[in-house]
């Protein structure tokens, strides 16, 4: 299974996008937050391809100016 978190920085921050995130497959998890970031997302998948399919879903949601995408090693 493959772990990664995302943050993401949005154009301008509402919760439909929250909302919007949680309805996608493979998003375990997803909070608004205070700083340089507007969204921490906690995705997961069987495969890497999955979870590239995941990640592309919410590059393409309204309002996400740029993603960073942080893959969690399995100790």
């Amino acid at each position: 299974m493959a772990v990664a978190y995302v943050l993401i920085t949005a154009e301008a921050f509402d919760t439909k996008l929250v909302k919007a995130l949680k309805k996608i497959r493979g998003v375990e998890e997803a909070y608004p937050v205070y700083g340089v970031y507007d969204v921490v997302v906690k995705t997961w998948a069987d495969s890497m391809d999955e979870l590239k399919e995941t990640h592309d879903k919410i590059r393409r949601l309204e309002n996400v100016r740029q993603t960073l995408t942080m893959i969690a090693h399995e100790e």
